[in-house]
């Protein structure tokens, strides 16, 4: 089985070695990131974060605008506040010491059951229950757990606490964690390089790769709504910050109507930032949120260099716009017009 390190040195780009006081500020975020996201996802934020935010004082002290733009493209973006706010909370209360205990763990912003165990095992080696998805279809299959997530939680959680050792319990939660991202796959489990071969109720049975049992999700009902690219004669296009809590709180979007079921499209010019000719353009963006699907209209329109941001938004360089915290969602919605706008 790998040890904490010897995983993370392969797939994130760490630079300190156990032992060092870095080591809690990177696993914490790390697990931040790696929550519903992958590895491959998640590296190159990861390095970004690190340069840009090197410990959690440089975090905590860097505007909320900076941290929501480095996280764009991310998703899932109250993770960024919370992430935001934990590190000042740690700053402010710990001293920027990450505390080792558990429950001081949870009462931080954003840290929860999985994450408080997995920075209290890993980065301190205290003896915590670390359960992820992919803990999860270990145990399940280890033990043919027959009640379907997510109802069968709790019981995982305590078969799992039940093997925990005293002795390098990080390590322990880094090999599960591990057997269930390369053996123990989704699809097609190497049960036969498994080293729970033999005692494994789903091998036993023949079916380990029906487990986890599921609970069939409910597709969200299709939202839609419009946004409106404006872009001025200087190559400057018009945005505004969402407001700071909700869907993409804080991040930056182009102008447009509220998203909702019973869009009409015939009201949504009277939703218009500014009174130029728009031209609605043929095709829709389609984004899928986790809760719901979205198509957006798009509506372009094109100004003098002359005119004024509406208030509560403003004019920004097409070349800056990476420097915007613009979620995945409206940087389609800004490709879409730059590719189909108006002549």
């Amino acid at each position: 089985m790998l040890t904490w390190y010897d995983r993370h040195r392969r797939t994130l780009p760490w630079r300190a070695k156990p032992g060092e006081t870095a080591i809690p500020y990177r696993v914490w975020l790390s697990e931040i990131m790696l929550q519903q996201t992958t590895v491959t996802a998640v590296k190159p934020y990861f390095e970004k974060f690190l340069t840009l935010f090197p410990d959690v004082f440089a975090l905590a002290h860097a505007p909320a605008e900076a941290v929501m733009s480095a996280w764009a493209g991310l998703g899932y973006y109250s993770r960024a506040r919370n992430l935001h706010a934990c590190a000042k909370a740690v700053v402010e209360i710990h001293g920027g010491v990450f505390p080792a205990d558990q429950d001081a763990l949870r009462a931080l912003p954003g840290i929860g059951d999985y994450t408080s165990a997995a920075i209290a095992s890993i980065a301190f080696n205290r003896v915590a229950t670390v359960v992820d998805g992919n803990v999860e279809r270990v145990m399940s299959r280890l033990y043919a757990v027959e009640d379907p997530l997510p109802g069968s939680k709790p019981q995982i959680k305590s078969l799992t606490a039940a093997l925990v050792p005293d002795d390098r319990p990080g390590d322990f939660a880094q090999a599960m964690m591990d057997l269930g991202a390369t053996l123990c796959s989704p699809k097609s489990p190497s049960c036969i390089l498994c080293p729970f071969s033999g005692s494994c109720m789903g091998q036993a049975r023949g079916d380990a790769e029906t487990f986890p049992r599921k609970t069939p999700k409910k597709e969200g009902q299709l939202r839609r709504g419009a946004a409106f690219v404006l872009l001025r004669d200087d190559g400057a296009i018009l945005v505004r910050t969402r407001p700071e809590k909700g869907l993409l709180g804080a991040m930056t979007e182009v102008p447009g109507t509220d998203w909702s079921a019973d869009f009409k499209p015939k009201d949504a010019l009277a939703h218009a930032p500014v009174d130029v000719d728009w031209v609605k353009l043929r095709g829709q963006v389609r984004h899928v949120f986790t809760h719901f699907p979205l198509e957006l209209t798009i509506y372009a329109a094109r100004c003098s260099k002359r005119k004024n941001a509406p208030k509560g938004a403003r004019f920004v360089s097409l070349d800056a716009l990476d420097q915007e915290a613009l979620p995945s969602v409206m940087k389609k919605a800004i490709a879409f017009a730059l590719e189909n706008f108006p002549q």
